[in-house]
């Protein structure tokens, strides 16, 4: 019993339960991305594109694993900025991205201050405005001295074939 109640407590604070928030993707939850199908499936919850976005501080993006997963490493001022996506969900998406993440066991859920590039549709955000949103990252320091990237193509010309979670073995 008091191992769930500090579990579920350690869970609030990693993870805090928020009824729309937003997110921002960098990686392959992209619009054009493989893993992007599951930002449009309604039944993981609803996700509206608000805006492309760059961090206002440089982080290190890295292309790490046997399965060529783009991580955001959480070392702001090391790196560069990182191009990506800002996405309004709701507490739904908000869950199956913690799962999806693996947060907060693989992944950190933390926010980050993002500089609005350009958007689509009515709900954008205003260019140049700089707006707050939750991102999924990761403390490795052995990857700091992997190759860094400012934005993610999983079919980009780095040569490094993503492999999706439902086609992994093991690590």
């Amino acid at each position: 019993m008091k191992g769930s109640i500090i579990f579920s407590l350690i869970i609030s604070v990693v993870c805090p339960v928020v009824h729309m928030a937003r997110v921002f993707v960098y990686g392959t939850l992209k619009k054009g991305q493989p893993n992007y199908f599951r930002m449009e499936n309604t039944s993981n919850g609803q996700a509206e594109f608000l805006a492309r976005a760059r961090t206002v501080e440089p982080y290190p993006l890295v292309i790490a694993t046997k399965f060529n997963i783009p991580f955001l490493l959480n070392e702001p001022g090391t790196g560069q900025r990182i191009y990506g996506e800002i996405y309004r969900i709701d507490q739904k998406m908000l869950d199956f991205l913690d799962r999806f993440e693996g947060c907060p066991e693989r992944y950190q859920r933390t926010k980050i201050q993002l500089e609005v590039q350009d958007g689509e549709g009515e709900n954008t955000l205003k260019p140049g405005s700089i707006e707050e949103a939750f991102v999924y990252s990761r403390r490795e320091p052995e990857w700091l001295q992997n190759q860094t990237y400012e934005s993610y193509d999983a079919f980009g010309d780095h040569g490094l074939k993503y492999v999706l979670p439902e086609d992994r073995s093991p690590e």
